[in-house]
């Protein structure tokens, strides 16, 4: 008999359950609390032997974890993946990529995750067979130029920025909202903050200043101007393709983007002010610190944990299971046939 699982927080992707979790009997609730309680959850849940709860990110109430831990129902977060898709969430572009996550979400800094976990003990050494396909699906990914979204426009930056005459920072902007900083950085902290520090540590440098994408496309609201911060750097004001903004980079700033992983990848020095999973190991240069991560590891080594051991892939067309591979591939096809103006 299939387990039950129950999903919070997930209405935009209630179609796209049932081929993610194909072993379980799943239902999607509400993610809006007082229509929780109206409904009788979370204590429903007590009417199934068998229960899962799974929630999106933390769009849950605090008090359904709670209630889940003191009657023994095993409960899990759920976030997009590292290799995303090829247009926004915001547009309800489904992930082909989730992680999940028994502890808390792969972003909090806070608590130790499940992918933390792995960090902090594997014996990344001694798995020759996982270590080799790191390196192949590294190579993959970077041939591909596939990133987490795959929307932006291809550009030449030094035709857009004019020749190259001096070192490039580029500074990573995000959604400032976004729980990704909430959880994962330990003091507030603007895009416009981030610029300006990149200036100040940097004073002979071309500051590059290139925002989220959602942000540009309109889909989130941003919380400071670029205009303000247009004295110091250059602000890309079209949505630039992450691998075409990283190759004229010779230094990325971010609080806790994803992209600064992408530039560990490529070999290029990371500044990060929050704690994203792949800081406090070493690879990158750290403002906030964690007493909880003492191992030092490579960025290889990094990626075979977050985007092999940790993550869960699906057909970007289909939604069925796959790998890593294939995502890879699928995305690139997909972003090199549909125009720029349809994937916005």
């Amino acid at each position: 008999m299939a387990r039950r699982a129950t999903f919070f927080g997930f209405e935009p992707w209630k179609n796209h359950i049932p081929k993610w979790f194909p072993d379980r009997n799943c239902r999607v609730v509400t993610r809006n609390p007082e229509l929780m309680l109206r409904r009788g959850w979370p204590f429903r849940l007590l009417l199934s032997p068998r229960q899962e709860v799974f929630v999106w990110g933390f769009k849950h109430p605090p008090f359904l974890k709670k209630f889940c831990r003191l009657f023994g129902i095993p409960f899990f977060h759920v976030e997009d993946g590292f290799v995303r898709s090829v247009s926004l969430g915001a547009l309800r572009a489904a992930p082909a990529s989730l992680i999940i996550d028994r502890r808390t979400a792969h972003y909090d800094a806070g608590s130790p995750s499940d992918l933390e976990r792995t960090l902090q003990t594997y014996d990344f050494a001694a798995d020759k067979a996982l270590m080799d396909r790191a390196d192949r699906c590294i190579r993959l990914l970077l041939d591909l130029r596939v990133s987490k979204y795959n929307l932006g426009k291809r550009v030449d930056l030094d035709a857009m920025l004019g020749r190259r005459s001096k070192r490039r920072v580029l500074v990573i902007g995000q959604v400032e909202t976004d729980a990704a900083i909430a959880f994962g950085c330990d003091r507030p902290i603007t895009n416009n903050d981030l610029v300006r520090l990149a200036a100040s540590e940097h004073p002979d440098a071309q500051i590059i200043y290139k925002p989220h994408p959602e942000v540009l496309h309109g889909t989130r609201a941003g919380v400071s101007d670029p205009s303000e911060v247009a004295d110091v750097c250059t602000i890309l004001k079209e949505d630039v393709t992450p691998a075409d903004a990283l190759d004229g980079a010779d230094h990325v700033y971010t609080i806790t983007s994803l992209m600064g992983f992408e530039a560990l990848l490529r070999g290029i020095p990371v500044t990060c002010i929050g704690l994203p999973f792949y800081a406090g190991w070493g690879a990158t240069a750290d403002r906030q610190s964690s007493l909880r991560r003492t191992r030092r590891l490579s960025a290889r080594e990094i990626f075979a944990a977050a985007y092999l051991l940790h993550s869960r892939y699906f057909d970007p067309g289909t939604g069925d299971p796959t790998n890593f591979e294939t995502v890879v591939r699928r995305l690139s096809e997909m972003r090199d046939v549909t125009p720029v103006q349809q994937r916005q």
